[in-house]
């Protein structure tokens, strides 16, 4: 327990993150072992890996909750306002790995509605969050991703442009691409140039797909008021 303190406290002094050299050094431990505690904290969340370098991951929210406001308090009251405005699910979620967890959740008040899990691992087609990570990705990193997860050429082609327009719009779609009757439209939340979460509207296409652009809009206004407070 002495050391996942010692790594948790490490990386929320590192803004940029540590790679696993310097928290074996740090710990004075055997690789294995450290990297068998890095493992166990990006799995639940603690911890967020990129580029080989850990920094403190979403579900740490939860714990710095008491110590100054995070992105989910930040959050809350534009969420509401989307589900007001519009009665579809309203999420709020982060990669952690391949994993992406959804921080927060409003459900719609309709019969039929989206019910997102707590997690989502990583498949052949992403949803709207999904996307607008895979769209920070470098193209290299991308090209192993894709050749991983998608035989098809002509879908890998598909799906490198269209995350290349996420890239350019800074919003991303999901048109019955994770399931046949559920469409969702994502805008991502940075701090210091860096994407820390999504917000997502999401619920049954035949209900949102007519919607798309007029949600985009709104989650772009509720991710410029939640920036506003982002540093």
């Amino acid at each position: 327990m002495t050391r996942v303190a010692a790594i948790l406290e490490a990386a929320a002094a590192a803004p940029d993150g540590l790679r696993l050299g310097t928290l074996r050094e740090l710990l004075n431990a055997p690789k294995s072992s450290v990297h068998g505690l890095v493992k166990g904290l990006v799995a639940v969340g603690y911890l967020a890996e990129r580029d080989g370098r850990y920094t403190l991951g979403p579900a740490m929210t939860t714990v710095a909750a008491a110590a100054r406001p995070t992105v989910v308090d930040m959050a809350r009251a534009p969420m509401e306002k989307l589900h007001r405005q519009f009665d579809e699910t309203v999420m709020l979620g982060s990669m952690t790995g391949e994993t992406l967890v959804y921080l927060d959740t409003i459900e719609s008040t309709q019969a039929i509605r989206y019910s997102p899990p707590k997690v989502r691992r990583h498949f052949e087609n992403p949803s709207s969050m999904m996307k607008l990570h895979l769209a920070e990705r470098t193209p290299e990193q991308l090209d192993d991703y894709l050749l991983a997860r998608i035989s098809v050429p002509q879908r890998r082609k598909e799906l490198s442009a269209e995350l290349a327009a996420v890239r350019e719009r800074g919003v991303a779609f999901n048109r019955g691409d994770t399931f046949p009757d559920l469409s969702a439209a994502a805008i991502g939340l940075t701090e210091r140039g860096k994407l820390v979460a999504c917000i997502a509207v999401g619920g049954p296409s035949p209900r949102v797909n007519p919607l798309l652009d007029e949600i985009a809009a709104a989650l772009s206004e509720a991710a410029a008021e939640i920036s506003q407070h982002l540093t």
